[in-house]
C-alpha cells in the first residue's frame, strides 16, 4: 500500500451577473481583463502574468504574497493549459500550483457560461488534488468565491 497524503476535492459555484454572455466570457478570455479580477490583490505582489487564450494554450500567474498574509514574501506560482473552449459557453483548463517551487495542487477547472433572461449565469467547477502543504478544498472553494465575486465586481464598473 502506498502511503499518500493527498487529498482530493471538488466544488461546483454558481454565479448570475447582471451582464451580457459575451462580457463575461471576454472578462475570463481577454487577458488584460482576467489580470483585473484574478491577479491583482491587495494581498499580494504580482510578479508576471501571461495569457494565451486558446486551445493548447497556457497561462502563467506568479506573486508574493504580502506582509499581512500566512506566508509573507512566499513566491506562488500557478501554471496552466487551455484544454477546450467554446466561445461564450466554455472554458476547461487544467493548472499546477507551486508554492516556494514545490507543488502543492493541480486541478481541472470548468467555467461554463449561460444566458438566463437579462442575466449571465457562470458555473465554475473545480477537481482537484491537493499535496502536502497545500491549502486544501475548502479554503480553495472559499479562494474561487472570491475570484467571482471580484469578477462581478469587474462586470459592473
Amino acid at each position: 500500500m502506498i502511503d499518500s497524503n493527498a487529498v482530493h476535492g471538488s466544488f461546483t459555484i454558481e454565479r448570475r451577473y447582471p451582464a451580457a454572455p459575451s462580457k463575461v466570457f471576454a472578462a475570463c478570455a481577454d487577458p488584460e481583463l482576467k489580470k483585473s479580477w484574478f491577479a491583482e490583490s491587495d494581498t499580494h505582489e504580482i510578479e508576471a502574468y501571461e495569457s494565451d487564450f486558446r486551445i493548447g494554450g497556457s497561462e502563467r500567474l506568479t506573486y508574493r504574497f504580502g506582509p499581512s498574509t500566512p506566508f509573507p514574501g512566499a513566491k506562488l506560482t500557478n501554471e496552466g493549459v487551455y484544454h477546450d473552449i467554446v466561445d461564450q459557453r466554455r472554458i476547461v483548463s487544467s493548472s499546477r500550483m507551486a508554492l516556494e517551487g514545490r507543488a502543492i495542487s493541480v486541478a481541472l477547472e470548468t467555467i461554463e457560461i449561460a444566458e438566463v433572461g437579462d442575466e449571465t449565469s457562470l458555473t465554475c467547477t473545480f477537481q482537484g488534488v491537493f499535496f502536502e502543504g497545500a491549502d486544501g478544498p475548502e479554503m480553495r472553494e472559499q479562494g474561487w468565491r472570491d475570484l467571482l465575486d471580484r469578477l462581478g465586481r469587474a462586470l459592473a464598473s
